[in-house]
């Protein structure tokens, strides 16, 4: 609940609910907006839909660990989600696109905006950003392939163009088995893509005698067995 109402409601929103047989309250704070109609009492419409499914599934981390990330995209009435030059030089890793509708049952999909990681490379952000093709690790969450291969670029953004690339730095649609959808893109701090051989035995690495995150003997050390 509380990533529902972070992503349909706006920062100055709040929602508030009294479990009727615990007694307990609960308080969940409103954040980017997404879905006006919706977070003032009206039904759902299906744009809304989209996009609060792609961002709950654009803040779902299997491995249970707050991670900041940039979500970048438009909110269901086509308005442009803020954001700053320093936002995108912070967050200057590009991670994944997001996409789906989990109230009708289409399901959620997740694509690489980066390629995907290297053998050395490893983060606790697998959802989005995978090691191969075929991961499969997150369901329900389904990996759809690349940002490029599958969606459509901005054609203007708030800012002129990404500043790393010369272009709109998220998608207005991806389209997946037939069926178009509105999407969010996110990026991430370098800082949460690891590095076999960068001195930190992550969560993402394991110990061994190789160079790859699997088997990363330089920060894990080799295996006591």
């Amino acid at each position: 609940m509380r990533y529902i109402i972070r992503c349909a409601a706006k920062a100055n929103q709040q929602r508030k609910y009294t479990n009727p047989v615990t007694g307990v309250k609960y308080t969940w704070e409103g954040g980017l907006g997404l879905a006006p109609n919706w977070a003032t009492g009206a039904p759902a419409t299906a744009q809304e839909e989209e996009i609060v499914s792609a961002c709950l599934a654009a803040h779902a981390n299997k491995f249970g660990i707050s991670v900041a990330i940039s979500v970048l995209g438009r909110d269901a009435r086509d308005s442009a989600l803020p954001y700053t030059e320093q936002e995108l030089s912070t967050f200057s890793e590009r991670e994944a696109c997001f996409f789906g509708n989990l109230f009708d049952g289409t399901g959620v999909f997740a694509a690489t905006d980066r390629g995907y990681l290297r053998e050395d490379e490893s983060t606790v952000r697998a959802c989005g950003l995978p090691s191969s093709p075929a991961h499969a690790d997150c369901l329900p969450i389904i990996h759809a392939g690349t940002c490029e291969s599958l969606c459509q670029r901005a054609a203007t953004a708030a800012l002129p163009f990404g500043w790393e690339s010369g272009e709109p730095p998220y998608y207005e649609t991806c389209t997946y088995n037939g069926r178009t959808f509105q999407p969010l893109t996110t990026r991430l701090q370098p800082r949460d893509i690891h590095r076999c051989g960068d001195g930190v035995c992550q969560l993402t690495e394991r110990c061994g005698d190789g160079v790859v995150a699997g088997s990363c003997q330089a920060d894990c050390g080799t295996c006591p067995y």
